[in-house]
């Protein structure tokens, strides 16, 4: 079994805004508190592509697991990985979340896309989000793997609405700032 969902969230923040607030998203200390369940985050890896003007990134992310994956699993922590890939040019982050460690139990891939909206590019940005979610050796057991699945989507939506409070919060603040400087 597998269990996916994707969700559109529009920000009323440019996407130069936007994709900024991506990279502190994590990092920020203020966020501890709202996101803690993200132990730890680091860079690992950044590199231009000076022919494309791509920015390429990887990052190291440890994540505190739900509580019923704790329990079934006997892991407290997951260990995951975060690519992205940055087009200035055409205005288009892209972003993929996926655990490296546990994956002989449970398989999260997470994919976020920023772009700018259709109806005020300058203005908006559309944040996409696609989630999928499979635990392994419960294959077996159908309707207990489709029930840990659901929890784990429960709890990776609501993780996700607490990611967008902290985008915005972190947006108001870029824009706070940038007003300040054009006095």
């Amino acid at each position: 079994m597998v269990k996916s969902y994707k969700q559109e969230h529009v920000y009323n923040h440019p996407w130069e805004r936007v994709t900024s607030a991506s990279w502190r998203k994590f990092t920020d200390a203020e966020n501890k508190r709202v996101l803690p369940h993200i132990l730890d985050c680091n860079t690992l890896n950044t590199s231009l592509d000076s022919s494309s003007g791509k920015l390429y990134a990887t990052r190291a992310i440890t994540v505190r697991c739900p509580w019923l994956v704790r329990r079934i699993i006997g892991e407290d922590i997951c260990h995951c990985v975060e690519s992205t890939v940055v087009d200035a040019k055409s205005r288009s982050m892209q972003i993929c979340y996926r655990n490296i460690s546990m994956e002989k139990f449970i398989e999260v891939e997470e994919k976020t896309r920023y772009d700018p909206h259709p109806d005020n590019p300058n203005g908006w940005t559309v944040c996409q989000q696609e989630t999928r979610i499979r635990i392994k050796p419960l294959s077996a057991l159908a309707s207990m793997a489709e029930k840990v699945e659901q929890r784990c989507a429960d709890r990776f939506l609501h993780n996700s609405a607490k990611s967008r409070d902290v985008m915005e919060r972190i947006c108001k603040y870029h824009e706070a700032e940038s007003s300040s400087f054009s006095l």
